[in-house]
């Protein structure tokens, strides 16, 4: 399901838009589907790394970890 949305800009940014569109060869409303997307997909990301740093893995979370460490138990070169 798609939803409509309107806002305002400036002449400038508008043409810029319409410019870019025409280079990239696609729509306007794709350019600008996309610029949202990727702008907030940046929040998103920015918004993880908060809460990681406020929020850090337990010891139990990270146990995996020194699993990962483990070297093979024999050697399987022949």
């Amino acid at each position: 399901m798609t939803r409509m949305l309107s806002f305002r800009t400036s002449e400038e940014q508008a043409t810029s838009a319409t410019r870019w569109a025409e280079v990239l060869g696609i729509a306007r409303s794709e350019l600008l589907r996309d610029a949202l997307r990727r702008h907030l997909v940046r929040l998103e990301s920015e918004h993880d790394a908060e809460v990681w740093t406020e929020m850090p893995h337990s010891a139990h979370e990270l146990s995996p970890a020194a699993i990962a460490d483990w070297s093979p138990a024999e050697e399987w070169a022949d």
